[in-house]
Protein backbone atom coordinates (compact mmCIF):
# COMPACT_ATOMS: atom_id res chain seq x y z
CA UNK A 1 0.00 0.00 0.00
CA UNK A 2 0.92 3.23 -0.78
CA UNK A 3 1.89 5.69 2.06
CA UNK A 4 1.10 9.23 2.04
CA UNK A 5 3.61 12.33 3.44
CA UNK A 6 2.93 15.76 3.45
CA UNK A 7 5.70 16.66 1.23
CA UNK A 8 7.73 14.11 -1.28
CA UNK A 9 10.93 15.92 -2.23
CA UNK A 10 12.73 14.53 -5.48
CA UNK A 11 16.54 15.40 -4.76
CA UNK A 12 18.73 15.26 -2.19
CA UNK A 13 21.20 17.85 -3.08
CA UNK A 14 21.78 21.77 -2.31
CA UNK A 15 18.15 22.85 -2.32
CA UNK A 16 16.52 19.45 -1.60
CA UNK A 17 18.58 19.37 1.73
CA UNK A 18 17.69 22.79 2.76
CA UNK A 19 13.92 21.85 2.11
CA UNK A 20 14.11 18.70 4.47
CA UNK A 21 15.22 20.40 6.96
CA UNK A 22 13.37 23.65 7.15
CA UNK A 23 9.84 21.37 5.83
CA UNK A 24 10.52 19.30 8.72
CA UNK A 25 10.84 21.88 11.74
CA UNK A 26 7.51 21.53 11.90
CA UNK A 27 6.50 18.06 13.52
CA UNK A 28 2.96 17.89 11.85
CA UNK A 29 4.60 18.02 7.92
CA UNK A 30 5.36 14.32 7.08
CA UNK A 31 8.57 14.39 4.85
CA UNK A 32 10.07 12.18 1.81
CA UNK A 33 13.08 12.87 0.69
CA UNK A 34 14.20 10.24 -2.58
CA UNK A 35 17.93 10.45 -3.44
CA UNK A 36 19.06 8.20 -5.68
CA UNK A 37 22.79 8.60 -4.48
CA UNK A 38 24.23 7.16 -1.47
CA UNK A 39 26.46 8.09 1.51
CA UNK A 40 28.51 10.88 1.57
CA UNK A 41 30.85 9.43 3.90
CA UNK A 42 33.29 9.57 1.18
CA UNK A 43 36.71 10.94 2.34
CA UNK A 44 37.48 12.23 -1.09
CA UNK A 45 34.08 13.99 -0.36
CA UNK A 46 34.64 15.61 2.81
CA UNK A 47 38.47 16.93 2.47
CA UNK A 48 38.04 19.99 0.65
CA UNK A 49 41.19 19.20 -1.27
CA UNK A 50 40.04 15.87 -2.89
CA UNK A 51 37.75 18.02 -4.88
CA UNK A 52 38.75 16.90 -8.33
CA UNK A 53 37.95 13.25 -7.37
CA UNK A 54 34.15 13.01 -6.49
CA UNK A 55 33.48 15.36 -9.45
CA UNK A 56 35.63 13.05 -12.11
CA UNK A 57 33.83 9.58 -10.95
CA UNK A 58 30.94 7.83 -11.49
CA UNK A 59 30.15 7.23 -8.08
CA UNK A 60 28.98 10.04 -7.15
CA UNK A 61 28.38 12.06 -10.19
CA UNK A 62 25.80 11.08 -12.89
CA UNK A 63 28.59 11.84 -15.29
CA UNK A 64 26.60 13.52 -18.11
CA UNK A 65 28.27 14.75 -21.48
CA UNK A 66 26.62 17.22 -23.78
CA UNK A 67 25.58 16.02 -27.41
CA UNK A 68 28.49 17.75 -29.67
CA UNK A 69 28.79 21.39 -29.46
CA UNK A 70 28.89 22.73 -32.61
CA UNK A 71 30.86 25.82 -31.45
CA UNK A 72 33.62 23.95 -29.31
CA UNK A 73 34.70 21.67 -33.27
CA UNK A 74 32.04 19.04 -32.17
CA UNK A 75 33.52 18.07 -28.86
CA UNK A 76 31.09 16.76 -26.29
CA UNK A 77 31.68 18.22 -22.79
CA UNK A 78 31.28 16.34 -19.21
CA UNK A 79 28.50 17.98 -16.90
CA UNK A 80 28.92 16.54 -13.47
CA UNK A 81 25.85 16.54 -11.11
CA UNK A 82 25.75 15.19 -7.86
CA UNK A 83 24.56 11.61 -7.11
CA UNK A 84 24.98 11.49 -3.78
CA UNK A 85 23.75 12.93 -0.60
CA UNK A 86 24.37 17.15 -0.76
CA UNK A 87 23.73 16.46 -4.60
CA UNK A 88 26.23 18.66 -6.37
CA UNK A 89 27.54 20.38 -3.40
CA UNK A 90 29.46 17.39 -2.20
CA UNK A 91 31.55 17.13 -5.61
CA UNK A 92 31.68 20.66 -6.57
CA UNK A 93 34.49 23.38 -5.85
CA UNK A 94 33.05 24.61 -2.58
CA UNK A 95 33.16 27.93 -3.98
CA UNK A 96 30.73 30.53 -2.08
CA UNK A 97 30.16 33.34 -4.22
CA UNK A 98 26.76 34.68 -4.46
CA UNK A 99 26.23 37.08 -7.59
CA UNK A 100 25.67 40.55 -7.87
CA UNK A 101 23.62 42.33 -6.23
CA UNK A 102 22.22 43.53 -9.54
CA UNK A 103 21.99 39.67 -10.91
CA UNK A 104 18.52 39.13 -9.09
CA UNK A 105 17.10 42.77 -10.03
CA UNK A 106 17.42 41.02 -13.30
CA UNK A 107 15.31 38.22 -12.21
CA UNK A 108 13.06 40.70 -11.37
CA UNK A 109 13.14 41.95 -14.19
CA UNK A 110 13.19 39.30 -16.51
CA UNK A 111 9.55 38.06 -14.33
CA UNK A 112 10.64 36.55 -11.00
CA UNK A 113 8.28 38.79 -8.69
CA UNK A 114 9.71 39.42 -5.36
CA UNK A 115 13.19 37.85 -6.18
CA UNK A 116 15.33 41.33 -6.58
CA UNK A 117 18.28 41.47 -4.15
CA UNK A 118 16.42 43.09 -1.61
CA UNK A 119 14.16 40.24 -0.72
CA UNK A 120 17.56 37.53 -1.55
CA UNK A 121 20.31 39.19 0.86
CA UNK A 122 18.08 38.50 3.82
CA UNK A 123 18.10 34.37 2.92
CA UNK A 124 21.38 34.59 1.93
CA UNK A 125 22.06 35.38 5.81
CA UNK A 126 19.75 33.38 6.96
CA UNK A 127 21.60 30.42 5.51
CA UNK A 128 24.94 31.58 6.40
CA UNK A 129 27.76 31.52 9.21
CA UNK A 130 30.22 33.50 8.26
CA UNK A 131 33.83 33.03 9.80
CA UNK A 132 34.74 36.74 10.31
CA UNK A 133 31.65 37.91 11.01
CA UNK A 134 27.56 38.71 10.50
CA UNK A 135 26.82 42.39 9.49
CA UNK A 136 24.13 43.57 7.32
CA UNK A 137 25.83 41.40 4.02
CA UNK A 138 26.85 38.81 6.27
CA UNK A 139 25.29 36.17 8.27
CA UNK A 140 26.42 35.06 11.93
CA UNK A 141 24.23 31.96 12.97
CA UNK A 142 22.82 30.31 9.84
CA UNK A 143 23.63 26.27 8.69
CA UNK A 144 26.04 27.11 6.26
CA UNK A 145 29.25 27.66 7.59
CA UNK A 146 32.19 30.14 4.85
CA UNK A 147 35.48 30.80 5.44
CA UNK A 148 38.70 31.54 2.92
CA UNK A 149 40.54 28.14 3.50
CA UNK A 150 44.00 29.26 4.09
CA UNK A 151 43.89 32.72 4.46
CA UNK A 152 45.70 33.07 1.53
CA UNK A 153 48.64 32.33 2.55
CA UNK A 154 50.72 31.18 -0.08
CA UNK A 155 52.03 34.81 -1.55
CA UNK A 156 50.64 34.13 -5.08
CA UNK A 157 47.50 34.74 -4.08
CA UNK A 158 48.45 38.11 -2.51
CA UNK A 159 50.22 39.16 -5.44
CA UNK A 160 46.81 38.31 -7.49
CA UNK A 161 44.93 40.56 -5.72
CA UNK A 162 47.61 43.90 -6.16
CA UNK A 163 48.37 43.00 -9.84
CA UNK A 164 44.60 43.54 -9.91
CA UNK A 165 44.45 46.59 -8.46
CA UNK A 166 47.76 47.94 -10.52
CA UNK A 167 46.06 47.16 -13.71
CA UNK A 168 43.63 49.72 -12.81
CA UNK A 169 40.82 48.18 -10.87
CA UNK A 170 39.39 48.01 -7.48
CA UNK A 171 40.00 46.15 -4.14
CA UNK A 172 37.33 43.81 -2.39
CA UNK A 173 38.02 43.07 1.06
CA UNK A 174 34.58 41.11 0.73
CA UNK A 175 32.68 40.17 -2.53
CA UNK A 176 29.56 38.47 -0.76
CA UNK A 177 29.04 41.98 1.10
CA UNK A 178 29.14 45.78 -0.19
CA UNK A 179 31.20 45.52 -2.96
CA UNK A 180 31.14 42.45 -5.46
CA UNK A 181 33.09 44.41 -7.93
CA UNK A 182 36.99 44.19 -7.69
CA UNK A 183 39.80 42.11 -6.89
CA UNK A 184 40.01 40.38 -3.54
CA UNK A 185 39.82 36.75 -1.04
CA UNK A 186 37.16 34.15 -2.40
CA UNK A 187 35.05 32.05 0.02
CA UNK A 188 34.69 28.62 0.66
CA UNK A 189 31.87 26.21 1.98
CA UNK A 190 34.39 24.76 5.30
CA UNK A 191 33.86 24.28 8.49
CA UNK A 192 36.67 23.07 10.60
CA UNK A 193 38.50 21.91 7.75
CA UNK A 194 35.80 19.44 6.36
CA UNK A 195 33.45 20.21 3.45
CA UNK A 196 30.68 21.74 4.42
CA UNK A 197 27.93 20.77 2.26
CA UNK A 198 24.21 20.91 2.32
CA UNK A 199 23.98 17.52 3.27
CA UNK A 200 26.32 18.56 6.51
CA UNK A 201 24.78 21.70 7.26
CA UNK A 202 21.00 20.62 6.87
CA UNK A 203 19.94 17.28 5.96
CA UNK A 204 22.49 15.56 8.45
CA UNK A 205 21.12 17.39 12.00
CA UNK A 206 17.57 16.95 10.75
CA UNK A 207 17.44 13.21 9.70
CA UNK A 208 16.67 12.41 13.28
CA UNK A 209 13.41 13.77 13.30
CA UNK A 210 10.99 10.74 13.15
CA UNK A 211 8.89 13.13 10.42
CA UNK A 212 11.32 12.72 8.07
CA UNK A 213 12.49 9.89 5.98
CA UNK A 214 15.50 9.82 3.63
CA UNK A 215 15.37 6.73 1.10
CA UNK A 216 18.53 6.71 -1.03
CA UNK A 217 19.42 4.60 -4.18
CA UNK A 218 15.91 5.70 -5.22
CA UNK A 219 15.19 6.23 -8.44
CA UNK A 220 11.68 8.99 -9.21
CA UNK A 221 10.68 7.81 -12.82
CA UNK A 222 7.85 9.85 -12.61
CA UNK A 223 5.52 12.30 -10.83
CA UNK A 224 1.86 11.14 -10.96
CA UNK A 225 -0.64 13.07 -11.98
CA UNK A 226 -4.68 13.51 -11.37
CA UNK A 227 -7.40 15.75 -13.01
CA UNK A 228 -4.24 18.85 -13.15
CA UNK A 229 -2.95 17.77 -9.72
CA UNK A 230 0.27 16.15 -8.81
CA UNK A 231 -0.33 13.33 -6.67
CA UNK A 232 2.91 11.60 -5.92
CA UNK A 233 5.45 9.88 -7.26
CA UNK A 234 6.49 6.20 -8.76
CA UNK A 235 10.18 5.54 -7.33
CA UNK A 236 12.18 2.27 -7.57
CA UNK A 237 13.93 1.00 -5.35
CA UNK A 238 16.45 -2.31 -5.14
CA UNK A 239 14.61 -3.02 -8.83
CA UNK A 240 10.70 -3.14 -7.02
CA UNK A 241 8.72 0.25 -7.99
CA UNK A 242 7.16 1.64 -5.53
CA UNK A 243 4.30 4.30 -4.57
CA UNK A 244 4.27 7.44 -2.57
CA UNK A 245 1.27 9.77 -1.95
CA UNK A 246 1.92 13.84 -1.45
CA UNK A 247 -0.83 15.12 0.56
CA UNK A 248 -0.09 19.12 0.06
CA UNK A 249 3.22 19.63 -2.42
CA UNK A 250 5.56 17.15 -5.28
CA UNK A 251 8.32 19.42 -4.65
CA UNK A 252 10.83 18.44 -7.62
CA UNK A 253 14.58 19.45 -6.57
CA UNK A 254 16.78 16.84 -8.95
CA UNK A 255 18.72 19.98 -10.41
CA UNK A 256 19.05 22.07 -13.74
CA UNK A 257 19.32 18.38 -15.67
CA UNK A 258 17.53 15.96 -13.49
CA UNK A 259 14.11 18.26 -12.88
CA UNK A 260 13.16 19.05 -16.91
CA UNK A 261 14.00 15.51 -17.40
CA UNK A 262 11.78 14.02 -14.57
CA UNK A 263 9.38 16.37 -15.86
CA UNK A 264 9.51 15.10 -19.31
CA UNK A 265 9.67 11.79 -18.62
CA UNK A 266 5.89 12.24 -16.41
CA UNK A 267 4.69 14.02 -19.77
CA UNK A 268 5.40 17.66 -18.61
CA UNK A 269 7.12 19.57 -21.54
CA UNK A 270 7.08 20.39 -25.40
CA UNK A 271 4.88 18.21 -27.06
CA UNK A 272 7.12 17.25 -30.16
CA UNK A 273 9.98 16.70 -27.33
CA UNK A 274 7.62 14.22 -25.73
CA UNK A 275 6.39 12.62 -28.86
CA UNK A 276 9.66 12.41 -30.22
CA UNK A 277 10.40 10.45 -26.62
CA UNK A 278 7.71 8.13 -27.21
CA UNK A 279 5.86 9.88 -24.12
CA UNK A 280 2.13 10.34 -23.34
CA UNK A 281 1.77 13.81 -23.43
CA UNK A 282 -0.14 14.72 -20.08
CA UNK A 283 0.66 18.53 -19.79
CA UNK A 284 2.32 20.31 -22.69
CA UNK A 285 4.28 23.33 -21.06
CA UNK A 286 7.12 24.52 -23.94
CA UNK A 287 9.45 25.70 -21.57
CA UNK A 288 10.84 22.91 -19.93
CA UNK A 289 14.28 21.83 -20.69
CA UNK A 290 14.54 25.42 -22.45
CA UNK A 291 16.54 28.16 -21.64
CA UNK A 292 19.37 25.50 -20.37
CA UNK A 293 22.62 28.45 -19.92
CA UNK A 294 26.19 27.69 -18.02
CA UNK A 295 29.60 29.39 -17.25
CA UNK A 296 32.58 28.38 -19.19
CA UNK A 297 36.14 28.74 -18.96
CA UNK A 298 39.33 28.63 -20.00
CA UNK A 299 42.77 28.12 -18.52
CA UNK A 300 45.33 31.13 -18.51
CA UNK A 301 48.32 29.18 -17.65
CA UNK A 302 52.22 30.58 -16.59
CA UNK A 303 55.28 28.83 -16.10
CA UNK A 304 56.18 30.55 -12.26
CA UNK A 305 59.44 31.27 -11.48
CA UNK A 306 60.09 30.13 -7.80
CA UNK A 307 59.00 26.96 -6.77
CA UNK A 308 56.01 27.65 -4.18
CA UNK A 309 53.30 26.47 -6.23
CA UNK A 310 50.95 23.45 -5.56
CA UNK A 311 52.79 21.77 -8.60
CA UNK A 312 55.24 20.31 -6.38
CA UNK A 313 52.82 18.93 -4.45
CA UNK A 314 51.18 16.40 -6.79
CA UNK A 315 53.63 13.67 -5.94
CA UNK A 316 52.26 10.43 -4.03
CA UNK A 317 54.16 11.02 -0.96
CA UNK A 318 53.37 14.62 -0.58
CA UNK A 319 49.54 13.87 -0.92
CA UNK A 320 49.73 11.38 1.19
CA UNK A 321 51.24 13.52 4.03
CA UNK A 322 48.01 16.57 2.97
CA UNK A 323 45.80 13.24 3.59
CA UNK A 324 47.48 12.25 6.85
CA UNK A 325 47.54 15.75 8.24
CA UNK A 326 43.65 16.95 7.49
CA UNK A 327 42.62 13.64 8.55
CA UNK A 328 44.39 13.80 12.26
CA UNK A 329 44.69 17.23 12.17
CA UNK A 330 41.61 18.74 10.08
CA UNK A 331 44.57 21.41 9.05
CA UNK A 332 47.47 21.95 6.00
CA UNK A 333 46.28 22.13 2.31
CA UNK A 334 43.78 19.31 2.61
CA UNK A 335 41.34 22.13 3.92
CA UNK A 336 41.11 24.45 0.94
CA UNK A 337 39.85 24.25 -2.36
CA UNK A 338 43.16 26.30 -3.44
CA UNK A 339 40.99 29.24 -4.93
CA UNK A 340 41.30 31.83 -2.17
CA UNK A 341 41.60 34.54 -4.34
CA UNK A 342 39.75 36.24 -7.75
CA UNK A 343 38.11 39.05 -9.18
CA UNK A 344 35.09 40.54 -10.56
CA UNK A 345 35.26 42.78 -13.65
CA UNK A 346 33.53 44.62 -16.29
CA UNK A 347 34.82 43.93 -19.24
CA UNK A 348 33.14 47.27 -20.87
CA UNK A 349 32.41 50.46 -19.60
CA UNK A 350 29.05 50.02 -21.03
CA UNK A 351 28.22 46.78 -18.95
CA UNK A 352 26.62 48.04 -15.99
CA UNK A 353 27.81 45.32 -13.38
CA UNK A 354 30.58 42.55 -13.62
CA UNK A 355 30.59 40.05 -16.55
CA UNK A 356 33.69 38.72 -16.01
CA UNK A 357 35.08 36.22 -13.07
CA UNK A 358 38.77 35.29 -12.40
CA UNK A 359 39.45 32.07 -10.42
CA UNK A 360 43.38 32.06 -9.20
CA UNK A 361 45.01 29.20 -8.54
CA UNK A 362 48.62 28.50 -7.36
CA UNK A 363 49.09 25.69 -9.75
CA UNK A 364 49.23 24.65 -13.90
CA UNK A 365 46.53 21.85 -14.60
CA UNK A 366 43.18 21.03 -15.38
CA UNK A 367 40.48 20.98 -12.88
CA UNK A 368 40.29 17.57 -13.11
CA UNK A 369 43.58 17.34 -11.36
CA UNK A 370 45.33 15.57 -14.22
CA UNK A 371 48.04 16.80 -16.57
CA UNK A 372 49.98 18.91 -14.06
CA UNK A 373 53.03 21.12 -15.06
CA UNK A 374 56.33 19.31 -14.18
CA UNK A 375 57.78 22.43 -13.30
CA UNK A 376 55.82 25.06 -10.98
CA UNK A 377 52.96 27.52 -12.60
CA UNK A 378 49.94 29.40 -11.80
CA UNK A 379 46.59 29.84 -13.79
CA UNK A 380 43.82 31.99 -13.91
CA UNK A 381 40.32 30.46 -14.78
CA UNK A 382 38.16 33.08 -16.27
CA UNK A 383 35.01 33.68 -18.94
CA UNK A 384 32.28 35.53 -19.46
CA UNK A 385 29.67 35.11 -16.76
CA UNK A 386 26.31 36.60 -18.41
CA UNK A 387 26.49 34.49 -21.69
CA UNK A 388 24.22 34.71 -24.21
CA UNK A 389 24.35 31.88 -25.32
CA UNK A 390 20.53 29.34 -24.90
CA UNK A 391 20.62 25.43 -25.24
CA UNK A 392 18.75 22.68 -23.61
CA UNK A 393 17.57 19.66 -22.19
CA UNK A 394 15.38 16.77 -23.94
CA UNK A 395 14.25 13.25 -22.75
CA UNK A 396 15.16 10.75 -25.10
CA UNK A 397 12.72 8.17 -23.45
CA UNK A 398 10.60 7.66 -20.59
CA UNK A 399 13.58 5.19 -19.08
CA UNK A 400 15.13 7.28 -16.04
CA UNK A 401 18.21 5.30 -16.83
CA UNK A 402 18.65 6.55 -20.34
CA UNK A 403 20.09 10.02 -20.15
CA UNK A 404 18.53 13.30 -21.70
CA UNK A 405 20.13 15.11 -24.95
CA UNK A 406 21.82 17.84 -23.39
CA UNK A 407 23.40 20.87 -25.60
CA UNK A 408 24.37 24.44 -24.29
CA UNK A 409 25.24 25.64 -27.56
CA UNK A 410 28.32 27.10 -26.19
CA UNK A 411 29.47 29.83 -28.09
CA UNK A 412 26.17 30.46 -30.11
CA UNK A 413 26.30 34.08 -29.48
CA UNK A 414 28.86 36.53 -31.00
CA UNK A 415 28.67 38.15 -26.93
CA UNK A 416 30.37 35.39 -26.20
CA UNK A 417 33.05 34.74 -28.40
CA UNK A 418 34.18 37.96 -27.97
CA UNK A 419 33.53 37.56 -24.45
CA UNK A 420 36.36 35.44 -24.22
CA UNK A 421 38.39 37.45 -26.47
CA UNK A 422 38.17 39.95 -23.50
CA UNK A 423 39.12 37.63 -21.02
CA UNK A 424 42.30 36.39 -22.85
CA UNK A 425 44.17 40.13 -22.98
CA UNK A 426 42.75 41.69 -20.08
CA UNK A 427 43.97 38.27 -18.25
CA UNK A 428 47.49 39.24 -19.44
CA UNK A 429 47.43 42.72 -19.10
CA UNK A 430 46.89 41.93 -15.06
CA UNK A 431 49.41 38.88 -15.14
CA UNK A 432 51.94 41.52 -16.65
CA UNK A 433 51.78 44.20 -13.71
CA UNK A 434 54.67 44.78 -11.49
CA UNK A 435 53.27 42.35 -8.52
CA UNK A 436 53.85 39.37 -11.16
CA UNK A 437 57.10 40.35 -11.84
CA UNK A 438 58.55 38.07 -9.03
CA UNK A 439 56.77 34.69 -10.06
CA UNK A 440 55.86 35.40 -13.82
CA UNK A 441 57.48 33.55 -16.18
CA UNK A 442 56.34 32.28 -19.62
CA UNK A 443 52.83 32.39 -20.70
CA UNK A 444 51.91 28.19 -21.40
CA UNK A 445 48.76 28.77 -22.39
CA UNK A 446 47.61 29.87 -24.70
CA UNK A 447 51.29 30.87 -25.49
CA UNK A 448 52.79 34.35 -26.85
CA UNK A 449 51.50 33.39 -30.34
CA UNK A 450 48.16 33.41 -29.62
CA UNK A 451 47.62 37.14 -30.51
CA UNK A 452 45.00 37.71 -33.14
CA UNK A 453 41.31 37.28 -32.89
CA UNK A 454 40.89 34.10 -34.86
CA UNK A 455 43.84 32.64 -32.83
CA UNK A 456 42.11 32.85 -29.32
CA UNK A 457 38.55 31.80 -31.03
CA UNK A 458 40.31 28.79 -31.93
CA UNK A 459 42.20 28.18 -28.61
CA UNK A 460 38.83 28.77 -26.79
CA UNK A 461 37.18 26.01 -29.35
CA UNK A 462 39.64 23.15 -28.35
CA UNK A 463 40.18 24.13 -24.67
CA UNK A 464 36.85 25.25 -23.14
CA UNK A 465 35.47 23.71 -20.53
CA UNK A 466 32.47 24.08 -18.70
CA UNK A 467 33.09 25.64 -15.27
CA UNK A 468 29.83 23.50 -13.85
CA UNK A 469 26.86 26.16 -13.41
CA UNK A 470 24.45 24.91 -15.91
CA UNK A 471 20.85 26.35 -14.74
CA UNK A 472 18.05 27.93 -16.18
CA UNK A 473 16.17 24.88 -17.43
CA UNK A 474 13.03 25.09 -15.66
CA UNK A 475 12.65 29.27 -15.69
CA UNK A 476 11.03 31.08 -13.12
CA UNK A 477 8.44 33.83 -14.95
CA UNK A 478 5.14 34.79 -15.91
CA UNK A 479 5.27 34.56 -19.69
CA UNK A 480 4.48 31.16 -22.14
CA UNK A 481 8.04 29.99 -21.64
CA UNK A 482 8.22 30.02 -18.18
CA UNK A 483 8.19 26.80 -16.09
CA UNK A 484 7.52 28.01 -12.35
CA UNK A 485 5.73 31.31 -11.43
CA UNK A 486 6.88 33.30 -8.94
CA UNK A 487 6.66 31.06 -6.09
CA UNK A 488 7.94 28.22 -8.04
CA UNK A 489 4.80 26.60 -8.86
CA UNK A 490 4.92 24.86 -12.13
CA UNK A 491 1.96 26.94 -14.46
CA UNK A 492 -1.24 24.92 -15.28
CA UNK A 493 -0.93 22.36 -12.34
CA UNK A 494 -1.73 22.18 -8.53
CA UNK A 495 0.47 20.51 -6.17
CA UNK A 496 4.11 20.74 -7.73
CA UNK A 497 6.54 23.08 -7.48
CA UNK A 498 10.54 22.91 -9.02
CA UNK A 499 12.77 24.52 -6.94
CA UNK A 500 16.96 24.49 -8.04
CA UNK A 501 19.25 25.89 -10.01
CA UNK A 502 16.74 25.16 -13.07
CA UNK A 503 13.97 27.85 -12.40
CA UNK A 504 17.23 30.39 -12.23
CA UNK A 505 15.83 33.08 -15.43
CA UNK A 506 19.46 33.82 -16.04
CA UNK A 507 22.87 33.19 -14.66
CA UNK A 508 24.38 34.91 -11.58
CA UNK A 509 28.09 37.04 -12.01
CA UNK A 510 29.43 33.67 -10.00
CA UNK A 511 29.29 30.53 -8.81
CA UNK A 512 25.97 28.60 -8.35
CA UNK A 513 25.60 26.80 -4.84
CA UNK A 514 25.11 29.87 -2.73
CA UNK A 515 22.24 31.19 -4.81
CA UNK A 516 20.41 27.59 -4.69
CA UNK A 517 20.59 27.59 -1.18
CA UNK A 518 19.52 30.86 -1.10
CA UNK A 519 16.45 30.06 -3.43
CA UNK A 520 15.48 27.11 -1.33
CA UNK A 521 15.65 29.45 2.29
CA UNK A 522 13.42 31.79 1.04
CA UNK A 523 11.20 28.91 -1.04
CA UNK A 524 11.09 26.96 2.31
CA UNK A 525 8.57 30.20 3.61
CA UNK A 526 6.55 30.21 0.75
CA UNK A 527 6.06 26.98 1.11
CA UNK A 528 4.82 27.10 4.77
CA UNK A 529 2.92 30.49 4.08
CA UNK A 530 5.53 32.17 6.53
CA UNK A 531 5.75 35.83 6.34
CA UNK A 532 9.06 36.33 4.36
CA UNK A 533 11.88 38.22 5.81
CA UNK A 534 11.73 41.91 6.06
CA UNK A 535 13.46 43.09 2.85
CA UNK A 536 17.21 44.72 2.74
CA UNK A 537 18.04 48.48 2.34
CA UNK A 538 21.87 47.61 2.36
CA UNK A 539 23.47 49.83 -0.30
CA UNK A 540 25.12 48.16 -3.18
CA UNK A 541 29.07 49.41 -3.78
CA UNK A 542 29.54 50.20 -7.25
CA UNK A 543 32.68 50.69 -8.98
CA UNK A 544 33.10 53.83 -11.08
CA UNK A 545 35.46 56.16 -12.89
CA UNK A 546 36.25 54.28 -16.64
CA UNK A 547 39.33 55.95 -18.69
CA UNK A 548 39.58 53.71 -22.18
CA UNK A 549 42.81 52.38 -23.18
CA UNK A 550 43.65 53.29 -26.51
CA UNK A 551 46.04 50.97 -27.15
CA UNK A 552 43.44 47.79 -26.56
CA UNK A 553 40.43 49.86 -27.82
CA UNK A 554 38.49 48.46 -24.13
CA UNK A 555 37.19 50.42 -22.14
CA UNK A 556 38.71 48.28 -18.43
CA UNK A 557 39.59 50.43 -16.41
CA UNK A 558 37.95 51.08 -12.88
CA UNK A 559 38.85 53.73 -10.28
CA UNK A 560 36.47 54.27 -7.57
CA UNK A 561 33.77 52.43 -5.66
CA UNK A 562 30.33 54.26 -4.30
CA UNK A 563 27.53 52.78 -2.61
CA UNK A 564 23.70 53.13 -5.02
Amino acid sequence: MAETYDFIIVGAGSAGCVLAARLSEDPANKVLVLEFGGSDKSVFIQMPSALSIPMNGTKYNWRYETAPEPGLNGRRIHCPRGKVLGGSSSINGLVYMRGHPRDFDEWESLGARDWGYRHCLPYFRKAETFAFGGDEYRGNDGPLHVNNGNRMANPLYGAFVDAGIEAGYIGTEDPNGHMQEGFGPMHMTVKDGVRWSAANAYLKPAMSRPNLRVVTHAMTRRVLLENGRATGVEFEVDGKIQIALARREVIVSAGPIGSPHLLQRSGIGPGKVLQAAGIAIRHDLPGVGENLQDHSEIYIQYACKQPITLNGKMGLLSKLRIGVEWMLFKRGLGISNHFESGGFIRSDATVKWPDIQFHFLPAAMRYDGKQPLKGHGFMVLTGPNKPKSRGHVRAVSDDPRIHPEILFKYLDREEDREGFRRCVRLTREIIAQPAMDAFRAEEIAPGADVQTDDEIDAFVRQTMESTYHPCGSCRMGEDAMAVVDSELRVHGLEGLRVIDSSVFPSEPNANLNAPTIMLAERASDLILGKPPLPASNAPIGLAEGWETRQRTGTPVRQISATAR
